[in-house]
């Protein structure tokens, strides 16, 4: 599994991935990162980085670095690796070979969002139940939540444009509204570092348009926003950076530069050179 120590994630030693996968790092005492000013991006290095998912290969070699304070989108076709190079910056996939080192401090827990078709919405929790979850580290699993929390969760949800929707159970909204949840729950983890896996897909396009103006604050405040993403109008409109992903790195660096034509037919070509990749992601 994924040991993490002094900001380096490496391959061995024991995972908190249970608890990572619902993007809570577990209690932090008082006085520490909820009384903090907001936070600052992290930079991120990925050293001859090479993923497995499910005992195949999802992602060889890859070397570079996310800026501090750098909004980067991941794409490439489907099995290109996308989804697992994000749970591995998460803490959820370990490194087959190679490391990933962060500038983040210890209490700067990177705030991480799946897709929607890996979370239960049948779970029986209200929408400001799962809004402050984004605030585990304040008071953990025995603690009474602090006060300031509220007034966290209803900022939150008003910027989401979930105002009102407190007592409604997760079950009963739309998967925009869902959407909306779950960036209101990133707001409130207060993170150097967001993690995005399709974050507009299945949502309508006002909805679309709302949570790319959280992106856009989020790289106004400093942070660093990594999405994987399919969309490549909108990676070109709204996401300075581009990472092309085909098992391998296509390119990485402006995104004018990394979306060529000529770039975009390599990484084709090469997942139909690999037919497996496609049960990858």
């Amino acid at each position: 599994m994924l040991r993490r120590a002094r900001g380096v994630w490496a391959a061995g030693g024991h995972s908190g991935a249970i608890v990572q996968r619902f993007f809570d790092g577990g209690y932090r005492a008082a006085g520490s990162e909820q009384t903090a000013p907001p936070r600052q991006g992290a930079s991120i290095e990925v050293k001859n980085l090479s993923i497995a998912y499910r005992d195949r290969p999802a992602l060889s070699n890859l070397t570079g670095q996310f800026a501090a304070g750098s909004l980067t989108a991941v794409v490439g076709p489907n099995g290109a690796g996308k989804s697992s190079l994000i749970k591995a910056l998460a803490g959820i996939l370990p490194p087959r070979t190679g490391e990933i080192r962060s500038t983040a401090a210890v209490g700067e827990h990177f705030a991480y969002l799946p897709q929607q078709s890996e979370l239960d919405r049948d779970f029986p929790i209200t929408v400001g139940e799962l809004v402050a979850l984004g605030g585990w580290r304040s008071f953990g699993a025995f603690r009474r939540p602090p006060d300031t929390l509220t007034v966290r969760v209803a900022d939150a949800m008003a910027a989401s444009g979930l105002d009102g929707f407190g007592a409604r159970r997760i079950a009963d909204l739309s998967a925009g509204e869902f959407q909306r949840a779950l960036f209101a729950r990133l707001l409130v983890q207060d993170a150097a570092v967001v993690l995005l896996d399709e974050p507009f897909t299945a949502v309508d396009e006002r909805t679309t348009d709302d949570l790319l103006q959280l992106v856009r604050r989020w790289h106004r405040e400093g942070r660093t926003v990594i999405a994987a993403l399919h969309d490549f109008d909108q990676v070109r409109e709204h996401f300075p950076t581009t990472l092309l992903l085909a098992r391998s790195c296509i390119g990485w660096g402006d995104t004018a530069a990394v979306l060529t034509t000529d770039n975009l037919m390599r990484a084709r070509k090469m997942l139909q050179e690999r037919p497996e990749s496609r049960e990858l992601e």
